[in-house]
């Protein structure tokens, strides 16, 4: 990925059966406007996984809904290299958007970052 940053296909996590193990096994943490569920696999081949949702009660609009979808795996998209580096297994996250206003993308992105920043610390 020489200086490319993307969010191909096998990036994203839609596997019923990853997502449900996920949220029953995985482990989580909150830094706001996320919470993030995340599940880490020691020795499975590096393949890192992200996944967004953001809640219908508190966006009626679809619009609203797939906007912050767009924003936040923009912001991933951008600063996932410093967490691919240093991966030597399985990582599957999900964030799942928690206010109730609109963000402002530069919130999103900061948020982002400090969620990767806390992944670093606990995968290494």
């Amino acid at each position: 990925m020489a200086g490319r940053a993307t969010l191909g296909k096998k990036e994203r996590l839609k596997s019923r059966k990853l997502i449900g193990e996920l949220f029953s096994e995985g482990k989580r943490m909150s830094v706001p406007p996320f919470r993030i569920n995340y599940i880490f696999k020691a020795g499975a081949p590096v393949k890192l996984q992200a996944g967004v949702t953001a809640s219908t009660r508190n966006f009626k609009k679809a619009s609203d809904r797939n906007k912050i979808k767009r924003q936040t795996r923009e912001a991933w998209r951008l600063q996932k290299a410093a967490l691919t580096e240093i991966l030597k297994g399985d990582l599957a996250v999900f964030f799942i958007y928690t206010e109730k206003e609109l963000p402002v993308y530069t919130d999103l992105h900061t948020a982002v970052g400090k969620v990767i920043q806390q992944l670093i610390k606990k995968v290494s």
